[in-house]
């Protein structure tokens, strides 16, 4: 009797080891896997491919100090799910919220991208890059605004 105890609870702290197991640095993608991924979907034929509503968004011109934000549509063209694995803006000051889900082949979703205009006088032209699952494991679009300069406050 106390052997058949022990034996399941022997059995039951193995099954709570291995399957309350907590997401490590370990488990996320590396940039090697991703490249794994995406030779193991090009010998299958079945790749992801984006197609952008539009390259380039200028907000024409703003004021210094403006937050201005506008939306890039990215449609999935390709055989496999479209994966965006980072979305960083070319500075701080522009700011991509990707979508978090994969985009199925046929569908779209949205790209929030804000523009911080503080300190930012003149002509300004910002890039987000994406790295995904295509071809060419990244892509790029771009923001403009022409930022007229603050006007000092009268003392």
């Amino acid at each position: 009797m106390i052997r058949k105890s022990l034996s399941l609870l022997a059995i039951s702290f193995v099954f709570a080891a291995t399957s309350c197991k907590q997401e490590s640095a370990a488990d996320k993608i590396t940039d090697a896997d991703m490249k794994a991924i995406q030779e193991q979907n090009a010998i299958a034929g079945k790749l992801a491919k984006v197609e952008l509503d539009k390259e380039v968004h200028d907000f024409g011109t703003i004021s210094e100090g403006d937050r201005v934000e506008t939306e890039f549509i990215v449609k999935n063209i390709g055989d496999s799910d479209l994966m965006i694995y980072e979305a960083k803006g070319s500075c701080g000051c522009t700011v991509p919220e990707p979508p978090k889900e994969p985009i199925k082949p046929g569908d779209s979703a949205p790209i929030k991208v804000s523009f911080d205009s503080k300190g930012k006088p003149g002509a300004q032209e910002k890039t987000v890059t994406l790295k995904t699952n295509t071809a060419n494991g990244h892509e790029m679009f771009k923001i403009k605004a022409n930022v007229t300069p603050a006007v000092p406050a009268a003392k």
